[in-house]
């Protein structure tokens, strides 16, 4: 019991410590005057174009979930899917007990349903398991044209088709009704990835670069790893110090990098913010009130 009760606040303080020295190592490796400054020369069309496109893609994430948990027998309306998407989105950011979005989400979604635990954590965890395949394809394919990595294509597309072959027998081995909405969930999972590729292009021209787009998409991908995985080392800071270490790498300019990547943090924590209205009004979720982070814990526990 100690351990259960204390653990959360751990994971927390290990973030937030994390956290921390991920910004103050950004801090001294950026110059956040010529940030603001760069902020002011913003092309606003472009901004807006690069919301659009992330928040269009939360709207296909929204209906990826859906279509796995259709797999497990829960068919959820539109409606309350992406209700339930919206606080979770919310969540993710601040990993309220240590537990995320997906833990609220499967704690609901037992709640109104007549549904195992285990089953929506399968679909929740292959639904995030998508992500990273569409991630790494997408990155894959970006490798290609990138000649000056020195590459070859041929191992680049072995790695890919050998991942996929192998993904695809490891749910055929243990998840094989996952298999039946393989071709529609993994094609939502790479439209998602794509729109959010697109949202960083948008950044890109919003301030005016006319450079070379692929290496700065490439580290934005890569750092892309750290928001598909949710954990205690999710959270800004992290990924803006990635952006800054591979912008070093790539001998890169690193102010612009690291705008990037609070460009598109700033555009999701927005987007995530809608979650907030069902914190207020709870009733469109179905609850009276939303569970404490330790009620889900104990809710969750009961699975194991």
């Amino acid at each position: 019991m100690t351990k259960n009760k204390y653990w959360p606040i751990l994971k927390n303080v290990v973030k937030v410590i994390i956290t921390a020295a991920a910004l103050y190592w950004v801090s001294k490796k950026i110059s956040f005057q010529d940030l603001g400054e760069a902020l002011k020369d913003c092309n606003p069309l472009y901004l807006f174009l690069a919301l659009l496109c992330y928040t269009c893609s939360q709207i296909i994430a929204s209906s990826r979930l859906k279509s796995f948990l259709g797999v497990i027998g829960l068919e959820l309306s539109e409606r309350y899917n992406f209700r339930l998407y919206q606080l979770g989105l919310l969540y993710n950011f601040f990993l309220p007990g240590g537990i995320g979005g997906d833990g609220y989400k499967i704690y609901f979604l037992k709640k109104n349903y007549a549904v195992q635990g285990r089953k929506v954590l399968s679909a929740v965890f292959f639904d995030r398991l998508s992500g990273l395949w569409a991630l790494s394809i997408i990155t894959g394919c970006l490798i290609i044209f990138m000649p000056r990595l020195a590459i070859p294509n041929s191992i680049t597309i072995s790695v890919l088709l050998i991942g996929t072959a192998s993904y695809i027998y490891f749910l055929r081995l243990f998840f094989r009704p996952f298999l039946s909405k393989f071709f529609i969930t993994h094609l939502k999972a790479l439209m998602v990835q794509s729109l959010q590729t697109l949202s960083a292009i948008s950044i890109l021209y919003a301030l005016n670069f006319d450079g070379k787009f692929s290496p700065y998409l490439l580290i934005f991908l890569l750092s892309s790893l750290v928001a598909i995985v949710p954990s205690i080392l999710g959270g800004v800071g992290l990924r803006e110090s990635l952006m800054s270490f591979g912008a070093e790498y790539f001998q890169l300019d690193g102010h612009l990098a690291v705008l990037i990547s609070l460009i598109f943090y700033s555009i999701s924590l927005l987007v995530a913010s809608s979650g907030i209205y069902y914190i207020l009004r709870p009733q469109r979720l179905g609850a009276d009130k939303l569970p404490s982070a330790e009620e889900v814990e104990e809710e969750l526990e009961k699975e194991e």
